[in-house]
């Protein structure tokens, strides 16, 4: 176990949480201390959901470790039963209640409920949130999914089911309903959306359907293999993130459903194509990009930064373990070695040395983009509240290829614009002290105040050799996304030189030394 300020994943049963309150009709009895109550906090303040979670706690102190605690499970899940009246009711024990081994499974069993009883076995210290919504998802399809006596017979129109979803999730909403909509432009039906919305009755429905799209393989692929070894039902491979994606998710989708993939028809206007293509992103081709995330997420932006808006991946890496294989083979094709890690102080020092210009990642790269100065774009969970926008803003889909230009692009151009702004903050024109310039020459301009020595906040680098002033002063005008790099450099070529000083020589000699 390690002590950490942040962490990528809660434990497993968060991730139960997660499933439990997508749902309707579920209620999840968690047998817990006091002071794991933190599920109103997650879903209700970061999400800003309208109700609380669906979760019951034992909260059971240390007092009564010396009695019995597993009546106070079973009186909990009786009385949740009775209180809420659930289709199917969850049981599990969180990581400090799994220590005192009173399987809640077993208790509740015996209660003899008249509803669906799912125990759920997540084991807190080998295992992970995203890990433990995929376990919750499978056995409540497991346990509530039959398979029919005979075959399905195909009804006039192909139809799937769309998995993956749940609160908490990552403009999954939006993802959703950008998904249905372009499913139904292509004349496939929508059966049963899960977890979120859908019902212990829903999931038994799961059964009348062609195909599985899975838009999140970090909480579906269990159910979704499940379910093409029990049922033949066939399931999607592809995340349409990007407009290649998406349009290769048409042609997968199409082949399943037996049907011509008609791209025009089912393409809404995407912009972020010609968008990225034009004169004014020119001077974006090139730009080094950092990428962390979930595997899915991940990749796929990853894909997108190098195929659609020609950045450079110079990092790609995920906390997602157990998708390490195809995160991997994904960091290969762009020359990069995977990092997979849940210790965000190795991802600083991962982004740290790769020098980006732009960083897409989780909140906690945002706090660490901030810190090390460089714009940021948030990518995937987890995200705080500030992610969970009014507006519709999609990843997926042809409007989430154009969420994606806008929400990526805009942090370098608003970088461009300070960056001029500061260059020429000492202008004679443009100083803070200049009259308006609309009053031309009549107005008189306040004086100059003399030129202070350029501050370098002494935390972004060390300082091996002295900068003369005119040094520091070209320094300046390097944008400030790649003036640390600069300077770096800069510093590295002079004390291999054993350079005291670094002049304005220098500068340019080390920048010929690095451009070579």
């Amino acid at each position: 176990m390690q002590l950490t300020l942040w962490t990528y994943e809660g434990p497993p049963h968060v991730g139960a949480m997660r499933v439990a309150t997508a749902m309707r009709g579920v209620h999840y009895v968690l047998h817990a201390p006091q002071g794991d109550t933190y599920a109103d906090l997650l879903f209700t303040m970061i999400e800003r959901r309208g109700e609380r979670p669906p979760v019951t706690y034992t909260t059971f102190q240390a007092r009564d470790l010396g009695g019995d605690t597993a009546q106070l499970f079973k009186d909990a899940a009786r009385d949740a039963h009775a209180r809420f009246q659930p289709q199917a009711l969850l049981v599990g024990a969180s990581c400090t209640a799994e220590l005192i081994q009173d399987d809640p499974g077993g208790l509740a069993a015996a209660l003899n409920l008249p509803v669906p009883v799912i125990p759920l076995e997540l084991p807190a210290y080998q295992r992970k949130e995203n890990w433990g919504a995929a376990e919750t998802f499978y056995q409540l399809v497991r346990s509530l999914v039959v398979k029919p006596a005979t075959p399905r017979v195909k009804g006039p129109a192909p139809r799937c089911n769309l998995l993956g979803p749940t609160a908490l999730g990552f403009r999954h909403r939006d993802d959703v309903r950008e998904i249905t909509q372009l499913l139904t432009r292509l004349g496939i039906e929508i059966n049963v959306v899960a977890p979120m919305g859908a019902t212990p009755a829903d999931l038994a429905r799961l059964t009348d359907a062609d195909f599985n799209v899975v838009l999140y393989p970090e909480i579906a692929q269990t159910a979704a293999t499940w379910l093409s070894r029990t049922l033949g039902q066939p399931a999607t491979k592809t995340v349409p993130i990007g407009v290649k994606a998406t349009r290769e998710f048409i042609a997968e989708v199409s082949a399943l459903a037996g049907i011509a993939p008609d791209i025009s028809a089912a393409a809404a206007d995407s912009h972020s194509t010609w968008y990225a293509q034009s004169v004014d992103a020119n001077y974006l081709t090139g730009k080094r990009v950092f990428v962390f995330g979930d595997a899915s997420h991940a990749i796929a932006a990853a894909r997108v930064a190098a195929e659609e808006f020609g950045f450079q991946v110079v990092g790609l890496g995920s906390y997602s373990r157990e998708f390490g294989r195809e995160l991997r083979a994904a960091a290969a094709g762009y020359g990069v070695e995977a990092l997979i890690t849940d210790d965000y102080l190795d991802v600083e020092a991962a982004i740290t040395a790769a020098a980006p210009e732009l960083v897409l990642g989780t909140q906690m790269e945002r706090h660490i983009a901030k810190r090390l100065g460089l714009p940021c774009a948030v990518i995937s969970a987890p995200v705080h509240v500030q992610d969970f926008p009014a507006r519709y803003a999609p990843q997926m889909g042809f409007e989430g290829a154009n969420v994606l230009f806008d929400t990526w692009v805009h942090p370098l151009m608003m970088g461009l614009e300070e960056h001029l702004l500061g260059m020429f903050r000492g202008d004679f024109e443009f100083h803070e002290d200049a009259a308006p310039s609309h009053l031309g020459r009549s107005a008189t301009p306040a004086a100059l105040p003399p030129s202070a020595p350029i501050a370098i906040p002494a935390e972004t680098v060390a300082q091996p050799a002295s900068w003369a002033p005119d040094a520091e002063q070209e320094l300046r005008k390097i944008p400030f996304f790649v003036r640390a790099k600069a300077r770096r450099n800069t510093e590295a070529y002079a004390m291999s030189r054993a350079l005291p000083l670094i002049t304005l020589e220098t500068l340019y000699d080390a920048k010929a030394h690095f451009s070579k």
